[in-house]
């Protein structure tokens, strides 16, 4: 009797847990050993013995690239080597603030398909599978990637806000120049050597002039260029047989050469966003309408005349090519490289600067597709985007047209394309571009015009080839500070009461909806 009542009372055997942590740098709160004791207090209330840890630290949230925990984790349960039953992680946004709240999806329904079921520590309510819990992480994966999204804004905008003032964003500094660190009321505290970072936040980082040899090769390359009319391949052959070397102690190239002759912080301009690498997405070249610049930033090392009769016999090389002769020799490299970049384009002898094909053919990447080649990364979206927007001036007339012959008025303001009805209530209309997941899925990302803040949203969804209109959706004010709509391919009932399939039933419907909305 007496075992029967210790067996009785003996607590039942916890259940084999492991726990996945990730550090993201934005707050302390999140560190792994935050992270771990949290878990370990939730498993030791309910029940659960952690007897495994999947750890990713100081690892984006972004993508799945680089985060081996993770995907160590995928793999032990996907392939039967997982000793474990459940899986406690701290937050949903541990997962990764994806872009798309899919993506973090697909990572708890993975580990669920094989038989792990995963429970959020730190969420108010329980991960049971109900309506009500799926709602709530649907809304926090979308906020999620909402926040990396407006963080990254922010980055972006504090960065360009400091290159206006004159300051140094990064970046080795170049032959010729050398990086200076300045306090925050731009007192000098020394030069920083090739590796060495500022330590202090407030700190600032400027270029001024090198060393008095450099600075007397950086001028005498020019006098080579422009008075002798040597090319970028015979300066460096002098300057290698006098056995310089560039800032990174190599010998020196054409392209080497070149990248000097073109760069503006050799006159004291401080340019910057070239290129944008956001989100962990791919690399995109801007164009240069998109570049931030400080002109005059600090003290340049070459006359602004002398840079701009190199830039003059630079482009003259190239403005007497035809486009077909230009074509050529790009194929003609791409023949022998097997690849294309800037670099390898600067690099070539004979060859117009990888500037002139742009300015020429409106991108490298329109010059690459007339020769045949695709980067790595795709970046077809960009012409798909200049398409949509060279179509947007037809849509507002056609709606334009309807409203009139529906008998309605419409005044349109040529600064913002905002519409008003009837003089009672405002509309903007949004071509939404297509695209497909990794897995085929088609989406939709439609960003609200909070600026503007119109009663209704005429939305226009565009089909998979972004050719033509999918679908129209009419969209009343939403009361948000970031208003971003994720649309899928079947949005469930709330929406679906604002689509229509053609232009017709929209109209039929739309003055009665938006009148309904402005009221």
């Amino acid at each position: 009797m007496q075992t029967g009542e210790g067996d009785a009372s003996s607590p039942p055997p916890k259940v084999r847990a492991a726990e996945y942590v990730r550090m993201s740098t934005e707050h302390q709160k999140y560190s792994t050993d935050n992270q771990s004791d949290a878990i370990r207090l939730y498993a030791e209330r309910r029940g659960y013995e952690i007897v495994r840890t999947y750890a990713d630290e100081g690892k984006s949230g972004l993508n799945l690239g680089g985060r081996r925990g993770l995907q160590g984790l995928l793999h032990d349960v996907e392939n039967g080597n997982a000793d474990f039953e459940a899986l406690i992680v701290y937050d949903v946004s541990r997962w990764g603030r994806f872009q798309d709240p899919d993506e973090a999806a697909t990572y708890e329904l993975r580990c669920r398909r094989a038989g792990v079921h995963v429970h959020y520590c730190a969420e108010q309510f329980e991960n049971d599978g109900s309506i009500g819990s799926s709602i709530i992480k649907t809304v926090k994966r979308a906020m999620a990637g909402e926040y990396s999204r407006e963080l990254s804004v922010k980055v972006f905008a504090g960065q360009a806000n400091l290159i206006r003032l004159g300051y140094r964003q990064g970046g080795a500094p170049g032959y010729g120049l050398r990086r200076m660190l300045v306090d925050q009321v731009g007192s000098s505290k020394g030069l920083l050597e090739r590796g060495e970072q500022k330590s202090i936040a407030t700190d600032r980082v400027i270029l001024v002039p090198g060393p008095d040899a450099e600075i007397d090769t950086v001028r005498d390359i020019y006098r080579m260029f422009i008075e002798e009319g040597r090319s970028e391949r015979e300066i460096a052959e002098v300057l290698n047989a006098r056995g310089g070397v560039t800032d990174w102690d190599r010998p020196w190239t054409r392209g080497a050469v070149h990248q000097l002759l073109i760069n503006e912080k050799y006159i004291g301009n401080n340019v910057w966003g070239r290129t944008s690498f956001k989100l962990k997405s791919a690399h995109v070249q801007n164009p240069p309408e998109d570049w931030v610049r400080s002109d005059g930033a600090f003290d340049g090392i070459i006359d602004n005349d002398l840079f701009d009769r190199a830039q003059a016999i630079i482009r003259a090389r190239s403005d007497r090519l035809t486009d077909e002769r230009m074509l050529e020799i790009l194929q003609r490299i791409l023949e022998s490289q097997g690849y294309l970049s800037g670099l390898i384009i600067d690099e070539a002898e004979d060859c117009p600067s990888s500037s002139a094909f742009r300015s020429r053919f409106g991108s490298l990447l329109r010059a690459y597709a007339l020769v045949g080649f695709s980067p790595d990364h795709d970046y077809r979206y960009l012409e798909t985007n200049r398409k949509l927007r060279a179509m947007y001036p037809a849509i507002v007339r056609t709606v334009l047209h309807r409203i009139a012959d529906s008998g309605g008025s419409v005044l349109q303001d040529q600064a913002t394309d905002l519409l008003t009805i009837n003089q009672e209530f405002t509309a903007s209309v949004v071509i939404v571009r297509c695209f497909q997941t990794a897995t085929g899925s088609l989406r939709w990302k439609l960003r609200l015009d909070t600026a503007l803040r119109p009663d209704v949203t005429v939305a226009v969804r565009m089909d998979s080839a972004n050719e033509h209109a999918h679908d129209y959706y009419l969209l009343p004010r939403l009361d948000m500070h970031e208003a971003v709509l994720r649309l899928a391919e079947y949005n469930g009932l709330s929406l679906d009461a604002y689509r229509f399939e053609t232009l017709d039933s929209f109209y039929r419907m739309a003055a009665r909806t938006a009148l309904r909305s402005a009221a």
